[in-house]
């Protein structure tokens, strides 16, 4: 087959011997320009992420737009979702490269209409665009990681994509803190016009190499993408209704919705953990969940129960990107032989985590305190986080790769979007009834214990594919 059908170049998809430790296959010149478009991207969501959400209160208030807000959140998560299953079937029938520049171009649209917005509404619809164009980015990069790079290289490259959210998280919130003082928050859109297209020029030459793999393929799974977006969209905004035969009703339908249509998207019986794929699918579901779960509400704490300034609520979460980052370099460098078990070790550190950062619910807690603990949580998340990506990526196999990766980031959006949408819940519940809010974080805590626990258990049979 020839390398514009999608053949590796040379040393891509080796595989790893026992013969004893042996030198790292070195990148070409072209793996290492397509290594960091990859990495490139994922920064630049990330920056497009944390920057937009810092910038999203002032632009709710100049607008008028305060009933949206949480539209706008929950439209860029529900385009994301249907996204990347469609970034990841068009990367197995095209190849990469027409995916990753229809996304680019969708990005720098729903840029451009959110930094022109009259109204909140033109926000939302800016909004739904951004999300359609990042959400293709991991699939893409993902099935890269399994196509053009060595074997030996490939948790690495995971690694260094994981790594690329460090730098923004760190630094994009004050930066798009002062563009918006400044310059106005339209140029926070703007901004990353630039950017968004610098990418796109420097990472789709080398992708060009790699087309469709002739392989037998069954339907579409558009459709059940987009069934899944509007179930789980119903399910998050039905549990947030006050009245209570809205919010049942709704939930209802969007379980109905989103059920059968996620089952279309998984593999078959990762609802029960099924030894192999599904259940390290199982686990990815599991694991953001439970980092979502402490992740989103431990800041929310420092605010209310600790009285903390925006500055310190960002803070006391930092250390937790950093030692997920810490726990890919370590797995990375030192490969894990028994893979269940690394990841079994993952959801271990982060329960442990739970524990160690539980007492934030006390407002005489040190909130330096808060900060190291649930540090150790994020190293959990990075000890678990790539050996569960190689063991799933191992089923991806010659013209599968846009599926499986598909599947794998679909786990991590699934997670993030039904905890959010469970610890939402409790909150809101909290501000309309007589509930205090450390009992909603408390719950939130509690139900992200559980998850870490059934973590254990279902990584018992993570397989990778032999």
């Amino acid at each position: 087959m020839s390398s514009a059908a999608g053949t590796p170049p040379t040393g891509a998809g080796t595989p790893a011997t026992d013969a004893g430790p042996a030198p790292r296959t070195p990148f070409s010149a072209e793996q290492r320009l397509l290594a960091t478009g990859m990495v490139l991207s994922v920064m630049l969501v990330a920056f497009e992420v944390t920057a937009v959400i810092t910038a999203l209160p002032t632009i709710t208030d100049e607008l008028g737009g305060d009933s949206l807000y949480g539209v706008s959140l929950a439209i860029y998560t529900l385009a994301n979702l249907a996204a990347l299953v469609v970034a990841g079937e068009m990367s197995d029938k095209r190849g990469p490269a027409v995916p990753f520049v229809v996304c680019v171009l969708t990005l720098v649209i729903g840029l451009v209409v959110a930094a022109a917005a009259p109204a909140m509404i033109w926000i939302v619809v800016g909004r739904a665009l951004q999300g359609a164009g990042t959400g293709g980015f991991s699939p893409i990069a993902y099935m890269l990681v399994k196509r053009a790079f060595p074997h030996d290289r490939q948790p690495m490259m995971y690694a260094y994509l994981s790594a690329g959210w460090v730098l923004p998280s760190l630094f994009a919130p004050a930066l798009s803190g002062w563009v918006t003082d400044e310059f106005g928050w339209p140029w926070v859109f703007l901004g990353l016009v630039p950017f968004a297209l610098a990418v796109g020029v420097l990472a789709v030459r080398p992708m060009l190499r790699y087309g469709p793999v002739p392989f037998d393929r069954v339907g579409s799974r558009i459709p059940a993408a987009l069934a899944a977006a509007v179930g789980v969209g119903a399910l998050v905004t039905g549990l947030q209704f006050a009245n209570p035969y809205a919010a049942v009703g709704t939930s209802i339908a969007g379980i109905a919705v989103a059920v059968p249509a996620i089952r279309r998207l998984f593999p078959p019986g990762v609802h029960a953990a099924r030894r192999g794929l599904p259940a390290i699918i199982a686990c990815r579901v599991l694991a953001t969940a439970t980092f979502l779960g402490a992740d989103s509400f431990i800041p929310l704490a420092a605010d209310r129960i600790h009285g903390a300034s925006p500055t310190v609520q960002g803070f006391v979460i930092i250390g937790a990107a950093l030692t997920w980052t810490l726990g890919q370099w370590v797995r990375a460098h030192r490969p894990p032989t028994d893979q269940a078990r690394a990841v079994q070790v993952g959801f271990a550190v982060m329960l442990l985590g739970l524990g160690l950062v539980a007492p934030v619910l006390w407002s005489g807690w040190p909130l330096i305190a808060v900060f190291l603990a649930w540090a150790v949580g994020g190293l959990g998340m990075g000890l678990l986080y790539n050996p569960a990506t190689v063991a799933a990526m191992s089923y991806a196999v010659d013209g599968r790769e846009g599926e499986v990766s598909s599947q794998v980031t679909l786990a991590d959006a699934v997670g993030f979007s039904l905890m959010g949408g469970i610890g939402g819940a409790t909150v809101a519940i909290a501000d309309r009834t007589s509930w205090s809010l450390a009992g909603a974080v408390g719950t939130n805590l509690g139900i992200a214990a559980l998850l870490a626990a059934l973590g254990i258990v279902a990584a018992r049979r993570v397989r990778p594919f032999a």
